[in-house]
C-alpha cells in the first residue's frame, strides 16, 4: 500500500483491521508481521525559506532531494542522518521521514544535538485514522503533550508521519580533522574526552580500533578551523602522533554510514553508554569489530550471528542501550530489537501506544 496523500492514509489506517507494517524509504531493515504502508508516496517539499533556516517537507520526501536543495543555499541537515544501505544491504532511497521516525543522528550529534533537536512540527496519522498536527515553524516551548519530540523516535508506533517542519543551519566555510594514533581504547577515550572538553568546538569524535587512530572534527571559518586544528592537534599529541587534514568529508561519511562493517558476515548490533564506562564494556562484548563514536558513548559492535550483547552487558553492569541493528528475522524474534523497557518507562509506553493506536495496527511488536 502506497497512499499518495494525506487522506488516503488516514482511510487505510482507520479501516486497518490488522497489523501494518510501516515503512519510508525502506532502507532501515525494520519488519514486521502485516502488509507493508509505505510514505513513499507521500512526497514533496513544501516550503523552503533560507532566511528563516526553516523547511518543511512531506515525509516521503528523499534526503537526497532535501539535501540537493539546502545545498544550493549553502545550508545543510546538520544532524548528519546515518545512510543505512550499505550496513544493512537494503536498497530505497533514505526519506526525511524515516529519518526523524528513527532520531537518526551522525557524528555532529555531540556538538548539534539529535534529529528530534532540529525538528520543529509534524503532521501524522494515528491508529485509528486520526490526522494530528503539533508544533509549528519556530522553537518554542510547549505543555502538554510534546509530540514533536514524542514521534522522533517512535519508529512509526505511535503514528505515520506525512509532514516534517525542520530547521536547517549553514554550511560551515572549512572543517578540519585531526587524527591521533593511541595505544588501546582508554587512551582513545581520554583524548576524546579531552577534545570534547576543550574550547575549540569539536563537532565530531571518532575511535577506530582497526586503524588505532582517533579522529577529531571541528568546523566554521577558515581561520578558526586552522587555529583551532593547531591548538588540538598540540593538546592531543601527548596521546601520539598526530596528523591534520584539510575536510576529510569522506571519512566522516564512512564514520556516520558505519563503512568498516558493511559487506562483513555477522550481526551488528548499536551501543548507548557512558563514554567512561566504553573502556569496561567493550572486551566483555566480544565482537569480532568495534567503532565508537560521539566521544566514546556511541559503539558500533559486529558479532557472530545470534550473540546476545544484552546478556553480556549485563554480566558487566554497566548501565547503556544495545538495539540489534542487523540480523535474521530468527535472531530478531529471539532476543528482541530493541532492549526492553524498565518497568515504569515500559507502563508509559504501553498507555502512548494504547492513546494513539488502540488497535495495534502500526508497527506492532517491533518496540515492545
Amino acid at each position: 500500500m502506497i497512499p499518495q496523500s494525506e487522506a488516503e492514509l488516514a482511510e487505510i489506517l482507520a479501516s486497518a483491521k490488522a497489523p501494518l507494517n510501516i515503512q519510508g524509504g525502506g532502507t532501515r531493515g525494520f519488519a514486521v508481521a502485516g502488509d507493508t504502508l509505505s510514505t513513499s508516496g507521500l512526497t514533496g517539499i513544501e516550503l523552503y525559506e533560507p532566511g528563516s533556516l526553516t523547511l518543511v517537507a512531506k515525509a516521503g520526501t528523499s534526503i537526497a532531494e532535501i539535501e540537493t536543495l539546502l545545498d544550493g543555499e549553502g545550508q545543510r541537515l546538520a544532524f548528519e542522518p546515518m545512510d543505512s544501505r550499505g550496513l544493512l544491504a537494503t536498497t530505497g532511497a533514505p526519506t526525511i521521514g524515516g529519518a526523524f521516525a528513527a532520531n537518526a543522528s551522525g557524528p555532529r550529534r555531540i556538538q548539534g544535538g539529535a534529529a528530534r533537536d532540529h525538528l520543529l512540527g509534524v503532521r501524522f496519522v494515528d491508529g485509528v485514522g486520526g490526522i494530528i498536527k503539533n508544533g509549528g515553524r519556530v522553537m518554542k516551548n510547549v505543555t502538554g503533550y510534546d509530540l514533536v519530540k514524542l514521534m522522533a523516535g517512535a519508529h512509526g508506533t505511535l503514528g505515520v508521519l506525512t509532514e516534517v517542519s525542520l530547521k536547517v543551519l549553514p554550511k560551515p566555510e572549512a572543517a578540519g580533522t585531526v587524527s591521533v594514533a593511541v595505544a588501546d581504547l582508554s587512551a582513545a577515550v581520554a583524548a576524546m574526552s579531552a577534545a570534547l572538553g576543550s574550547p575549540y568546538d569539536v563537532s565530531g569524535a571518532s575511535y577506530d580500533p582497526a586503524a588505532g587512530l582517533v579522529h577529531v572534527r571541528v568546523e566554521g571559518f577558515a581561520p578558526s578551523v586552522g587555529y583551532r586544528s593547531g591548538r588540538l592537534a598540540h593538546e592531543l599529541a601527548r596521546f601520539g602522533a598526530v596528523n591534520e587534514q584539510v575536510g576529510a568529508d569522506e571519512l566522516w561519511q564512512d564514520i556516520r554510514d558505519v563503512a568498516a562493517f558493511h559487506d562483513r558476515a555477522g550481526d551488528v548490533w548499536r551501543i548507548s553508554v557512558k563514554p567512561s564506562d566504553a573502556v569496561v564494556l567493550a572486551p566483555a562484548l566480544q565482537a569480532e569489530a568495534l567503532q565508537f563514536d560521539w566521544g566514546g558513548g556511541l559503539i558500533w559492535a559486529l558479532v557472530p550471528e545470534g550473540s546476545d550483547l544484552r546478556a553480556r552487558m549485563g554480566q558487566t553492569e554497566v548501565p547503556g542501550h544495545a538495539t540489534l541493528v542487523r540480523s535474521s528475522q530468527q535472531i530478531r524474534a529471539e532476543l528482541g530489537q530493541f532492549a526492553p523497557q524498565p518497568a515504569p518507562l515500559d507502563v508509559i509506553s504501553k498507555g502512548l501506544r494504547q492513546q494513539f493506536d488502540p488497535n495495534g495496527v502500526l508497527n506492532s511488536g517491533l518496540m515492545g
